[in-house]
């Protein structure tokens, strides 16, 4: 047990959140104060994260054993909010939390029993506005003044019983990130109280009440010498590069490229770590179970359709794990300011610029970290057009088509590869600017940012927020992308049929060279058994037959059937394009020897003999996977997060329509030019 649980007392393993008395704590405060590194620190990795009813806002909630109170300490973790006067999402959930007709699922909702309040006391008068204003909900207040490490490395210092009696409520300092003062919770706690003082109701009088306040209680240690810190400091000089219109976008480019070189880089191992383990579990389940329907279905089906979405989860997880770090540092808003000047027309702000970071990931978590956007329709417009950024689902089809266009040339397949992001980055704006010019019609509000201090990140925070992050996403691969991924399976494995009699030809002149002992002259013959099966049964499938179907609907972009099985059996994951090629084409989904699988997948023909990979073909085929909507569970998600499936249809029929349209214009142009 650790200093803060041991002192605050913990929670208690195995029991819930469902006292229905505990004494309840909201936490309250602006961005970036530390607020939610407070609420880890003292409920650890044992709570609760959910959304509060009705909206797509994170309820986290913990619970605290106190025994001087002989009763649990709910703590309610609020969105951080710069006024709680402001026409916002967050702040309308925080009202609603304060005024007891809100409450985190499965929580009775009634008013908070105290209200901490955390500011950051190394920007304490700016903090001290949302102090007014929950002051006036008349309820037990605390103030947690945290950051109090940083403030007195700059010199300041705080008379802590002034603050508490001009706030007229108990004030504690502490460090959230570094774990002191935190054992002066529940002492402080003990003291909360309803405020004997009222701050001012109009803003113009809160200010001047923040700022008197602010005199009051902080003085530099040297006045002299504080001014002399902040005019010179390394950090002020750091915020003029890193904020620059030009050299501050140069450094976020070089940010970002880090940023993905260390994900693809690190990722490697544990997804093929676990691309093997599903890979061997399939064949363990293969092996105990005897042949038939139910051997396929959890092989096949449930284990497959499971290890092929998990497989993404480590890039996942550094993602948000580095993401939080850059968060932790100050970095981040940083970053949004600088981003923000760029999106801005397009209907967008800094805020979308996490979500269509996370994107380049997975789309999953972009569009979850959607949440975080202020305005209710910039993020309806975010949600559209995240999955427009060049996931890693996308790579395998991107690695595919580059090599067959440009093989040899590792140069040019190298600056095709980074077009493909480009286009898709071009794609997302141009389709924000037409959500937010017609159904998504509204001023862009402006950005509300107020840049945090520099700090070291908090590991802790760090794995907390990738531990949630994972698990949502291991929540979805379990539940609704299981489902989604098993009908595709499904539909290309049945029906099961009777080989061609070319296939028991082969396998008797397989089986007659074997012996006369010609085992070297038997394998190419049982090889081309087995592609010639595979192909026949992949055709008179459920999912053939479909491709067969839709076929004529492909066909002015260059796809013959068995890329239109490729592109509906996709739908299910964009990756399994190159899967379901690859056993189309030679019959099996043996990877082991790439150059020759490149070479069969490059040299395959249609029925009338003519290349199937041409040109033409492949550059409209690939400008197809960078626009289309192809992943079903990124639809699942969608619908979800925007709160109706309507945004989900209308995502999905936006990015085919584009897709089609950009395929087929590219291929047009291309037969135009004389290209086959």
């Amino acid at each position: 047990m650790n200093k803060v649980q041991a002192s605050v007392g913990g929670v208690t393993p195995g029991q819930g959140l469902l006292a229905p008395r505990a004494f309840r704590v909201a936490l309250l405060g602006n961005p970036n104060t530390g607020k939610t590194t407070l609420f880890n620190q003292l409920s650890g990795l044992r709570h609760k994260t959910s959304n509060f009813p009705g909206t797509t806002q994170e309820a986290r909630t913990g619970l605290l054993r106190d025994p001087a109170r002989d009763q649990p300490v709910e703590l309610i973790d609020l969105p951080g909010v710069y006024s709680l006067e402001l026409d916002l999402h967050e702040a309308d959930v925080c009202r609603r939390v304060l005024a007891g007709t809100l409450a985190p699922p499965g929580e009775p909702a009634r008013a908070p029993d105290a209200l901490l309040i955390v500011v950051d006391a190394t920007n304490l008068a700016r903090n001290l506005l949302i102090v007014g204003e929950a002051l006036r909900r008349r309820l037990p207040t605390i103030v947690a003044l945290n950051m109090h490490d940083l403030a007195r490395k700059r010199g300041l210092h705080f008379d802590i019983d002034a603050l508490a009696s001009i706030l007229g409520c108990p004030v504690f300092p502490c460090s959230a990130r570094r774990g002191e003062g935190l054992e002066s919770f529940r002492s402080t706690l003990e003291q909360a109280q309803v405020p004997h003082v009222t701050p001012p109701g109009s803003q113009d009088g809160l200010e001047a009440w923040a700022r008197e306040t602010f005199a009051a209680v902080v003085r530099p240690a040297d006045s002299h010498a504080a001014d002399s810190l902040r005019a010179h400091s390394f950090t002020d000089r750091l915020d003029t590069a890193v904020t620059h219109p030009v050299a501050g976008l140069g450094i976020f480019l070089l940010v970002m490229l880090g940023l993905f070189w260390t994900i693809f880089s690190l990722a490697a191992v544990p997804m093929d770590l676990i691309d093997g383990a599903f890979s061997w579990l399939s064949d363990f389940v293969r092996a105990a179970l005897p042949e038939g329907i139910l051997a396929d279905f959890l092989a096949g089906g449930v284990v497959n359709g499971i290890g092929g979405t998990l497989v993404f989860l480590p890039q996942i997880c550094i993602l948000f794990f580095l993401i939080s770090l850059l968060e932790d540092t100050g970095y981040l808003a940083r970053a949004a300011f600088v981003v923000n000047r760029y999106l801005a027309p397009f209907g967008l702000s800094g805020h979308a610029f996490v979500p269509l970071l996370a994107s380049h990931a997975c789309a999953l978590p972009g569009i979850m970290s959607c949440r975080a956007i202020p305005d209710r329709r910039e993020r309806l417009a975010a949600i559209l057009v995240a999955p427009f950024a060049s996931c890693s689902a996308r790579i395998p089809v991107y690695v595919l088509l580059t090599v067959i266009l440009f093989p040899g040339r590792p140069v040019i397949q190298a600056l095709a590869f980074a077009a493909c992001y480009a286009l898709g980055i071009a794609a997302a704006l141009l389709s924000a600017l037409i959500a937010r010019r017609t159904l998504l019609r509204g001023a862009s509000r402006p950005m509300a940012l107020e840049l945090p201090t520099y700090k070291l990140p908090s590991l802790r925070t760090a794995f907390v927020t990738t531990f949630e992050r994972a698990w949502v996403f291991i929540r979805n691969a379990g539940t609704t992308i299981l489902a989604i991924c098993i009908v595709p399976w499904w539909l290309g494995e049945y029906p099961h049929v009777q080989p061609p009699p070319r296939v028991a030809e082969l396998r008797a002149q397989a089986e007659a060279l074997t012996a006369a002992g010609q085992q070297a002259a038997a394998r190419p013959l049982l090889a081309d058994a087995d592609r010639l099966q595979a192909s026949d049964a992949g055709a008179r499938s459920f999912i053939g037959r479909i491709g067969r179907t839709v076929q004529p609907v492909f066909e002015p972009l260059g796809f013959d059937w068995k890329l239109s099985v490729g592109v509906v059996s996709s739908f299910a994951a964009r990756e399994v394009f190159v899967s379901t090629m690859r056993i189309m084409v030679t019959g099996h989904d043996d990877d082991s020897d790439d150059d020759s699988m490149m070479e069969a997948l490059r040299t395959a023909t249609r029925d009338d003999g003519s290349p199937i990979f041409t040109a033409a073909t492949s550059w409209s085929l690939l400008v197809y996977y960078v626009l289309a909507m192809q992943c079903l569970p990124t639809l699942a998600v969608t619908a979800r997060e925007a709160g109706s499936r309507r945004w989900a249809f209308l995502q999905l029929g936006w990015m085919f329509a584009l897709a089609y349209a950009a395929a087929f214009l590219v291929r047009l142009t291309l037969r135009a030019a004389g290209v086959p």
